[in-house]
């Protein structure tokens, strides 16, 4: 129904929870290379637990093969300088949620890529620089989710 687009992401355990995220909520993972793992890591297994089978996970090589892969879509990109906050979005199946790696987030040119319908944040407290990235995919695809009245998709 949705599907979470992770560009670059650097720590297994993040991933591996958003493998685990995908097979609850029904969501795509899609992930962007060059990752900061492989999929053999132990942390990226421990924290994906027996979901690995129940996910659709897709690697991309590069943002390019992703946005061709994932068109026509809206594409929301999470940043903290976001213009709309999450739950001012009225999603849609087939949205993407893209997040960038967890040391920079979404390079600057990534977030005015002509793919970008909009840019979304979640509220923080002030003078707080970010949010895990596996917990901000949590809270975004719930939010999509519950607004179709969490709706089972077609997938695995």
């Amino acid at each position: 129904m949705f599907r979470i687009l992770f560009y670059t992401p650097e720590i297994p355990g993040n991933t591996g929870n958003a493998i685990r995220l995908a097979a609850v909520t029904g969501a795509e993972l899609h992930l962007v290379e060059p990752l900061g793992f492989d999929f053999e890591d132990s942390k990226l297994r421990r924290a994906g637990l027996d979901y690995h089978d129940l996910a659709v996970v897709t690697v991309h090589k590069n943002i390019e093969a992703a946005w061709e892969a994932l068109a026509p879509a809206r594409v929301f990109a999470f940043t903290s300088e976001g213009d709309s906050l999450y739950t001012e979005i009225e999603y849609q199946p087939g949205d993407v949620l893209l997040f960038g790696p967890e040391s920079v987030g979404l390079p600057a040119a990534l977030k005015v890529d002509e793919h970008i319908t909009s840019t979304v944040r979640l509220p923080m407290l002030e003078a707080r620089r970010s949010l895990n990235l596996a917990n901000s995919a949590s809270i975004a695809i719930y939010e999509a989710w519950r607004q179709h009245g969490f709706a089972v998709s077609s997938n695995k």
